[in-house]
């Protein structure tokens, strides 16, 4: 019983070209489908995004700061507190008074957002309401 392989029987050369069509084809439909697509997906969704401002705000008194420097460590006005587990204790003591003081957290440009992420996760568990981040304006005209 023999078996036909095309119209190559008997030919035993090897064919060093590479078929480049269906190369171009799945290109081709890929090239379609992205010019296609594209437009829909950058414009589907209309928002207005929130344009910079600067709020002076008064430090009352009876605020709470809290700084966390370029090392991520953080500190209580100008004491250094030793972990997380120390700042919630602090932070319940303040959170059961009547108005609840809001917590400022002065972060340092260079830390590194984990440190502030924790004074966060602190003033959450401990039931503080008010946060607050105390930034540098931006400089005038820029």
């Amino acid at each position: 019983m023999a078996m036909s392989s095309g119209p190559f029987e008997g030919n035993d050369e090897v064919i060093s070209t590479i078929n480049t069509t269906p190369l171009v084809d799945v290109m081709l439909v890929l090239l379609i489908i992205f010019l296609i697509t594209i437009p829909v997906v950058t414009t589907s969704i209309r928002l207005s995004l929130p344009k910079e401002r600067v709020e002076e705000s008064l430090s009352r008194p009876d605020n709470i700061i809290i700084s966390v420097d370029a090392a991520g460590a953080m500190y209580w006005f100008d004491t250094r507190l030793a972990n997380v587990d120390s700042l919630v204790e602090r932070l319940q003591k303040v959170a059961i008074q009547q108005p609840q003081p809001a917590v400022q957290i002065r972060g340092d440009g260079a830390a590194r957002f984990e440190g502030v992420g924790r004074v966060l996760y602190a003033c959450q568990r401990a039931g503080i309401a008010r946060v607050a981040f105390i930034t540098e304006p931006p400089a005038p005209g820029g």
